[in-house]
């Protein structure tokens, strides 16, 4: 894609982050959609959007990424948060994440 004609690029940098933000803390608070899920429907989950800021230039290393997303330490989160996989969500989180190559 042509990022000179995408609309999206002429979003002001202010705008673009308050949105990222509010998107963080509705995930934080909305801890019943679990990253699995999120990943089968969306293909992308909380872990992918630490990678995006590391990519987009966080200094910190995966974990402080992660806690970042959290709101905690990823550990934590998983201990209190996350449940355990069922078959159909790791089939669903699959063929989603299939959709996400770009040939």
């Amino acid at each position: 894609m042509d990022t000179n004609t995408d609309p999206l690029d002429q979003l002001d940098d202010a705008v673009a982050a308050q949105a990222f933000r509010r998107l963080v803390r509705h995930l934080r608070h909305r801890h019943d959609a679990q990253n699995i899920d999120l990943m089968g429907l969306a293909g992308f989950c909380r872990n992918c959007l630490a990678d995006w800021i590391r990519d987009a230039g966080f200094e910190g290393d995966r974990p402080a990424a992660r806690e970042l997303i959290h709101g905690m330490p990823q550990a934590e989160w998983k201990e209190t948060r996350q449940t355990p996989a069922t078959d159909e969500q790791i089939a669903r989180m699959e063929a989603s994440i299939a959709k996400n190559r770009v040939d």
